[in-house]
């Protein structure tokens, strides 16, 4: 346990130090262990990102920038994905599983911000309370909800009461002890719901900032993250390190050791690794092999340390890359034509011929491999082009001419790895079926808009594990879930009964094999009924510049920032 004397020990220990690199233009300092403070990490990312409200986001690209800003309760270890404390120093469950004790830090502070009247403020546990709260509410912004409503009690209730204004009493299950105890009680035992609230999206907020800015909070980021906000545009944002921040690595060195994170708006894959060549930036994302060969040398040669300036870090992602449906529409109501679609893709040929390797071929279910998981047990759908035709005419469809053409959807820059997947999809789906598809490359906040307005029909899009539990994927087809957001709920509107019925099993299951076996259930029935097409697994593969070290990253493609420092190459 780390004591508040003990931070207030070693910040004057290092006083010297911190003080002297706390602005933005510090030059590289010395710090223990051979690591160093200032500089600046640079990246770019192919959307835009305005929105910065963890509980308004939704999408990878603004949760990389978020993640930097804010913080839960608890966390997952970036390199060992370990359920660890983090703004709670501890916390203790009941014997029976319904009652979590939570021990807030009492070394954790907001960042400054007017709505503080210039002080720097510590937060407590009726911050955290005020927190969970607004995650319960059923107020538009908030995409959160699902996660808890269900779950813990008084929390159906209050979201239902909050739909137009925020309730201050709040959710009568969760509860400030005093200054620095929280306890949350469940309406039932269920098993991860402490991995739930590692959720990156469930931040402490400042109940100030809320009163203060209202329905601009989003662009008035308040967290107690390594970073804070310095500037923002659509083309570019700038974080700054956090003077005030409560965590120290493993030399006794604060963190974070960057002055600075900056990342802007990339217009194309190939430009962006021209700037990595150039060192204009420090890290790339979705490498395209043959780009890579032409541009930086051969990616074995990166990972195989030949390449000494770069280096490369590899690893199978906790993640399905999909084809979704509109479950209600004309064109995909019947699960015959559903099927069809799914029988005449064959996966295997999209990674080898489209993406030249990149990725590995989903097998199974719309779950991928996680630990405890029997992933095994789910068989997914084998290419079969006889079989795909056979059940269109079974829907009434003599070929696939009948259908028109169909616009597909697809986020993503020309050339980009989802375009490739797309071609792919579109060049299979005319071969094996007849079916003509026009890709349709937009935005993601261009996509999911024609998802919800109907428009789409038929969109590829892709789901990251927020926490490692089968829950996290299979609640995307769930028909009762309560949350008030719209984009990150069912957008299918996929209904079964039999799928709803072991999926409320599963969430009252204690037991971790019996409740596998629900999840198992569910997972077959969304291959049978083909509400997507889960295509493959994606290697989270990232580029870094060998100036950067300490670099971390997980199978849920989060990256921790607050540990890197800068040592430039001579």
């Amino acid at each position: 346990m780390r004591s508040y004397y003990y931070f207030f020990v070693l910040m004057m220990a290092g006083v010297g130090l911190f003080s002297c690199q706390s602005g933005p233009e510090t030059e590289e300092l010395v710090a223990r262990g051979g690591k160093r403070y200032g500089g600046e990490f640079r990246f770019m990312s192919p959307e835009k990102v305005t929105n910065f409200l963890p509980l308004a986001s939704i999408d990878v690209y603004t949760q990389r920038i978020n993640d930097q800003m804010f913080e839960s309760l608890l966390c997952f270890e970036t390199g060992t994905m370990k359920l660890k404390p983090c703004v709670a120093e501890s916390f203790e469950i009941s014997d029976d599983a319904k009652t979590y004790t939570f021990h807030i830090r009492s070394n954790v502070f907001f960042h400054p911000d007017d709505c503080f009247d210039g002080e720097v403020r510590s937060v407590t546990a009726a911050d955290v309370k005020f927190s969970l709260d607004l995650a319960c509410s059923g107020l538009s912004f908030n995409e959160m909800s699902y996660l808890l409503t269900d779950k813990i009690r008084g929390a159906k209730k209050f979201n239902e009461s909050t739909r137009s204004a925020f309730n201050k009493e709040g959710v009568s299950g969760i509860r400030a002890i005093d200054a620095q105890t929280l306890q949350i009680e469940l309406k039932e035992p269920y098993i991860g719901f402490d991995k739930i609230l590692a959720h990156s999206n469930l931040a402490i907020l400042a109940p100030e900032a809320f009163e203060r800015y209202g329905n601009e909070l989003s662009a008035h980021p308040v967290g107690t993250g390594p970073f804070m906000m310095e500037r923002a545009s659509e083309d570019e944002i700038i974080l700054k390190r956090n003077p005030n921040y409560w965590q120290s690595d493993d030399f006794g060195n604060q963190l974070p050791f960057l002055d600075r994170v900056r990342m802007t708006l990339s217009k194309e894959k190939r430009s962006e690794l021209i700037a990595f060549r150039k060192g204009e930036i420090d890290m790339v994302l979705e490498i395209p092999v043959e780009e890579t060969d032409n541009i930086l040398g051969t990616l074995e040669d990166a990972k195989s340390g030949k390449n000494i300036k770069h280096k490369v870090e590899s690893k199978s992602s906790l993640s399905i890359n999909y084809i979704g449906f509109a479950c209600e529409s004309e064109e995909f109501s019947d699960p015959r034509v559903r099927r069809a679609f799914h029988y005449a893709l064959d996966n295997q040929r999209l990674v080898e011929h489209y993406l030249e390797g990149e990725g590995n071929a989903n097998v199974h279910g719309f779950v991928p491999a996680m630990q405890d998981y029997p992933v095994e047990q789910v068989n997914g759908i084998t290419c079969d082009p006889v079989k795909a035709r056979h059940l269109l005419q079974e829907a009434g469809y003599s070929d696939g001419s009948e259908f028109g053409t169909i616009s597909f959807y697809v986020n993503g820059l020309e050339g980009s790895t989802a375009h490739k997947l797309a071609l792919g999809i579109r060049d299979q789906l005319q071969e094996n079926l007849g079916v003509e598809l026009e890709i349709r490359l937009c935005s993601y906040e261009e996509r999911e808009a024609a998802i919800a307005s109907g428009k789409a029909k038929m969109w590829r899009s892709g789901w990251v594990a927020d926490y490692p539990d089968p829950e996290n994927f299979l609640f995307n087809f769930y028909s009762k879930s309560t949350g008030s957001g719209t984009a990150s709920l069912n957008p299918f509107h996929f209904k079964n009964a039999l799928f709803d019925s072991y999926f409320d099993k599963a969430m009252r299951e204690v037991n971790l094999a019996k409740r596998n076996e629900y999840w198992v259930k569910c997972d077959r029935i969304i291959v049978e009924e083909s509400p997507v097409i889960p295509v493959l697994t994606d290697d989270f593969i990232i580029m870094i510049n060998a100036r950067v070290r300490n670099f971390q990253s997980n199978a849920m493609e989060v990256m921790d920032f607050s540990a890197i420092f800068i040592k430039e190459l001579k």
